[in-house]
């Protein structure tokens, strides 16, 4: 069970609507995977997250929103660096993944860290109530961006910082592997991770035009370079299952997941590091923006 909630100020979207449709498609992928999400030996999303914290250069007492906090790796770093704060709160769809990450604050023993249920897009919790807002990996997720960043706008405090990050460059062997599965996704997963370059998480430019178009300024972007490495080609198919590229192999048919992992081990062999692992970089691009 989640702790310290504020469910009465959280909005899930309209029962029956399409984006309440897409949320809830959101919200099984990762309940599917809480459980594996972040712990099957790679050192991926808490690195990603020490970045945002360093971009967002959080002080002691403020107040933090962290938007789809999965598990908890952006709300463990953060709030023994604000902490006395008045509220630090993690918001997720996935309640597998409050519930894992409830666990992960009370080891941690940050039990005074609050946690909700709640449609990131959507919040509805009152204006100006935080001086800080984290998003590790979670906007492009969203049906509507841009609506997502005006609704974050409100809930700042005049001078908050806002904080997303999505991902930037990376090794062009790992767009080979993902390769093999474009056949099989529908349209609407065919994303900036995979083909849309064009689209505003295809640039740094893109994701500050967002932010700028929502109202903040002085927004900046800064990068952190991360070494994701796997034992073998089995250790990958491991962790793709574990996090939300399960939903790249649900979209291929039974009868050709064989054939698409001897495909992409077939290309990792290509990454093999001297230390015998498979090593592939990726970069995650930090933006950070100011309300006036």
């Amino acid at each position: 069970m989640t702790g310290g909630t504020d469910g009465a100020a959280m909005a899930d979207a309209p029962e029956g609507s399409a984006l309440a449709g897409v949320s809830d498609r959101i919200a099984g992928l990762f309940d599917l995977v809480s459980e594996s999400y972040d712990r099957v030996g790679v050192d991926f999303f808490r690195p990603i997250a020490a970045g945002l914290i360093a971009a967002l250069d959080l002080a002691p007492g403020q107040r933090v929103l962290d938007v789809g906090c999965g598990r908890g790796a952006v709300l463990t770093l953060a709030a023994p660096i604000v902490a006395p704060s008045d509220r630090v709160l993690g918001v997720d769809m996935s309640q597998g993944m409050l519930d894992r990450a409830r666990e992960e604050l009370d080891e941690a023993g940050l039990n005074w860290v609050e946690l909700a249920r709640a449609d990131g897009q959507r919040l509805e919790l009152p204006a100006a109530s935080f001086d800080v807002i984290s998003a590790s990996l979670v906007l492009f997720f969203m049906p509507d961006p841009p609506a997502a960043l005006k609704s974050w706008f409100a809930v700042l405090a005049t001078g908050g910082r806002v904080g997303v990050t999505s991902f930037g460059g990376r090794d062009p062997r790992w767009a080979e592997v993902d390769a093999v599965f474009t056949p099989y996704l529908p349209p609407d997963m065919l994303d900036p991770r995979t083909t849309g370059v064009n689209g505003p998480f295809g640039s740094d430019d893109g994701v500050q035009a967002l932010l700028t178009a929502a109202g903040f300024v002085d927004v900046r972007t800064t990068h952190t370079d991360v070494d994701v490495s796997f034992a073998d080609t089995e250790h990958w198919r491991t962790w793709t299952m574990s996090t939300g590229q399960r939903a790249m192999w649900n979209a291929v048919p039974e009868a050709d997941r064989s054939a698409v992992q001897t495909a992409a081990s077939q290309r990792l062999e290509d990454c093999v590091g001297p230390d015998g692992r498979i090593h592939l970089s990726q970069q995650a691009r930090n933006t950070v923006g100011t309300k006036p």
